[in-house]
Formats: C-alpha cells, sequence, structure tokens
C-alpha cells in the first residue's frame, strides 16, 4: 500500500535552524511516518540525524534528490559525487534518487533538451546497477508541446531507464488533467507529489492599485492568484487523484507546498494531514 508522507524541501530552514532530527520528531509528531529529502545539505552529521531518527522515531527516507550535472543548489550531482549518493541511500535504507527540474538550458532547445536526457538515462543506468532507481519530477514547463508532443513525454522516451515522479500541482498548472498523466505513467510513477491548486481572492492592495491606474501591480496581483495550497485547501480531486496515483502504481505520495504565504509550514503539513484523514486516508498515514 502507497504511504503519505512529506517533501522536506519546505523545511529546509528549520533543518538549517534547529536540525535534521529536531525536524524530524516535528514530522513525526503530525503523524507522519516518510519522508523525501530534497533542498538539505546532505552534511555527514545531516545524513546520521536522519539515520538516527529512521531508527529511534521510525521516519522512513523515501527518496534523496541530486542533478545529473553540477548547477546552482545544494543538491549533489550525480557526474560529480555519484559514490556519495550511492553511500547515502545505503546509510538511509532508500533505493529512490530524484531529480527535481532539468538544468534551465536544457529548457533552450530540442538538441539541449536530447542532451540531457542521454545523461539522465546514463546516470539511471549506472544507479540501476547499484540497486537504485533515478525519478524526474515534474513541472509547467515540461507541458510545453514541441512538435506537437509534451517534453514530459519526450524525456520518457529518450530516458528509457528513467522512472518519474509526478507532481500533481505542476500538472495542473501545465494544463493537463493530473488524473489523466498519472494513468498515463501508470508503472513509471512510483513517486507522486501532493500538492493543492488554490485560486485566491485579489488583495484590497489590488484594487488600491487599480484605482490609482497602477496597471503593473494590477496585473502582478492577478497573475498571483495562482497558488500552492494545503491538500484539500484548493480545487484539486484529492480522492480521484489518491485512488488513481495508487492504482497507477505509486508507493509514496508526498505532500509539499512550495510557498506557505506566511504560515508555519509545520501548521500547513498539519492541515493537509488533517484533511486526508478526513477524506478516508488515515491508513495511508504513518
Amino acid at each position: 500500500m502507497a504511504k503519505v508522507g512529506v517533501q522536506m524541501m519546505m523545511l529546509k530552514n528549520h533543518v538549517q535552524d534547529h536540525g535534521a532530527l529536531a525536524t524530524l520528531e516535528r514530522i513525526a509528531a503530525i503523524g507522519f511516518g516518510s519522508v523525501e529529502i530534497s533542498q538539505i545539505p546532505m552534511e555527514p552529521d545531516t545524513v546520521e540525524e536522519i539515520a538516527r531518527a529512521r531508527d529511534v522515531i521510525g521516519v522512513q527516507v523515501a527518496a534523496i534528490s541530486a542533478t545529473v550535472s553540477e548547477q546552482p543548489g545544494v543538491n549533489e550531482a550525480l557526474s560529480t559525487s555519484f559514490d556519495k549518493i550511492v553511500a547515502d541511500c545505503r546509510t538511509l535504507r532508500t533505493s529512490k534518487v530524484r531529480i527535481g527540474m532539468m538544468p534551465h538550458t536544457a529548457m533552450r532547445s530540442a538538441e539541449a533538451l536530447m542532451a540531457f536526457c542521454a545523461q539522465a538515462d546514463e546516470q539511471a543506468r549506472r544507479l540501476a546497477d547499484e540497486g537504485i532507481q533515478l525519478y524526474y519530477h515534474n513541472h509547467h514547463i515540461e507541458f510545453a508541446k514541441r512538435g506537437g508532443v509534451y517534453i514530459l513525454d519526450q524525456i520518457r522516451d529518450a530516458a528509457p531507464h528513467l522512472r518519474f515522479e509526478i507532481d500533481v500541482h505542476w500538472v495542473q498548472r501545465g494544463g493537463e488533467h493530473p488524473q489523466s498523466v498519472l494513468r498515463s505513467y501508470a508503472g513509471l510513477a512510483d513517486l507522486v507529489h501532493l500538492k493543492d491548486y488554490r485560486i485566491a481572492d485579489l488583495p484590497e492592495e489590488a484594487f488600491d492599485a487599480l484605482a490609482r491606474g497602477d496597471m503593473e501591480t494590477w496585473r502582478t496581483a492577478w497573475t498571483n492568484v495562482v497558488q500552492f495550497a494545503e491538500v484539500g485547501e484548493g480545487n484539486l480531486n484529492w480522492p480521484d487523484i489518491i485512488d488513481t496515483a495508487m492504482a497507477s502504481g505509486a508507493e509514496h505520495l508526498l505532500i509539499e507546498q512550495d510557498l506557505q504565504y506566511g504560515r508555519d509550514p509545520f501548521d500547513c503539513l498539519a492541515r493537509s494531514y488533517d484533511n486526508l484523514v478526513s477524506m478516508g486516508y488515515g491508513d495511508l498515514m504513518g
């Protein structure tokens, strides 16, 4: 049965300030029993704390994160830190590594995209030799069409050793239906990101700007009504999405909320947890 856990990117500042173990204790106190690690520097002390949390409080690691080649950010690159990444997988007892996104330069042209796919597929083959699977996480840009074909589908065709982490919010923002994409990637999408898609009210300040003719501020507010949201606080059909994800073979459903709009991220996670329990998915927690 699939498990619902937490994508820790949204807690990276708490890890920096209070440490991984204290952060994982708070995650466990909400009721979650698994996490995915991203945008958290995997220093030896941090890896040791995460492993200790697994042994002491039972929080399992669904996946860790990497890039294919060196690029800005804290996730380590498979091209230069392959042995370190494999060692971290062994220590944390996970067999899954995920790529958060392609390098920005890979979006520039069809040739650049194919070069990235070749590199990713090679690293996926190398990891497979170690008993580890490599996953690609989508955003909305992968639902641009080139030659009538989604970029995401081109990645699947050009990198056959890759597996996929489907982020349902970004699917929606890309103009597709999460359930349709999950069905299309059945058997390949062991990891799924749960984050809701909310249309917020326009703030009063936007109407003040409109009244004084400040169209730039108005347009910014108009664009920013599309928000990330706690699961169950937006427009997505969660029972259908979760049931489709599980029927398609998902093993880990990971809650992520890229922006919290001033709210405490632990409060956001608790709201998502409570909403999922009220929907009848309490047996997927812990």
